[in-house]
């Protein structure tokens, strides 16, 4: 289980354009992303890219928001990567309407305050989850430890060896053959 992981698409080089975030579901890797998302998401952003969309061929790079760095002396806008092996590129050749108005006609907008909610709901999910996990782990162990348990009474002699009804010879009142008659 993990969190979620949010992947930021850029056009390359020195070109301004649109950040594209795609949060990618439970399992998910940057390795994983179907070819017609990242379709969808490199279109997206040569679209919106004020250079990008007029030149014919587009360079997009993508990673995980998490290797993005941001130092004092960047300027606004720019960032830089943590890692760039972690860095993916990919190649738009040219513009696809079909693919811009489909994304358009499906395109909603919602606040910070919604996206703060559902970010939360999804981490209170995560968290009920992850409880629920660790209770199934805890009595899993404990019912582990009682089976043990039982299994060492059963090899051991505590369970025969009880003094309420052990007896001392040095007690003995009686003969050892009348004992030996009353033992059988």
């Amino acid at each position: 289980m993990g969190f979620f992981i949010i992947i930021r698409f850029h056009v390359g080089g020195n070109m301004s354009s649109a950040h594209v975030y795609l949060r990618l579901l439970p399992g998910m890797t940057i390795d994983t992303i179907p070819p017609d998302v990242l379709e969808d998401c490199f279109q997206l952003v040569k679209a919106n890219s004020r250079d990008g969309r007029k030149t014919d061929r587009v360079t997009i790079d993508y990673t995980a928001v998490s290797n993005l760095r941001k130092a004092k002396s960047m300027d606004v806008g720019q960032v830089g990567f943590v890692d760039d092996r972690q860095v993916r590129y990919g190649q738009v050749p040219a513009k696809i309407n079909a693919i811009i108005n489909r994304l358009n006609k499906t395109r909603t907008e919602r606040s910070v305050l919604e996206m703060k909610a559902e970010r939360e709901h999804r981490d209170e999910e995560l968290r009920d989850r992850r409880k629920l996990e660790l209770q199934a782990q805890a009595r899993a162990i404990e019912e582990e430890k009682r089976r043990r348990k039982a299994e060492e009474d059963l090899r051991c002699y505590k369970s025969v060896m009880k003094p309420e009804v052990m007896q001392s010879n040095t007690t003995q009142t009686s003969s050892a053959a009348e004992y030996e008659e009353d033992f059988m």
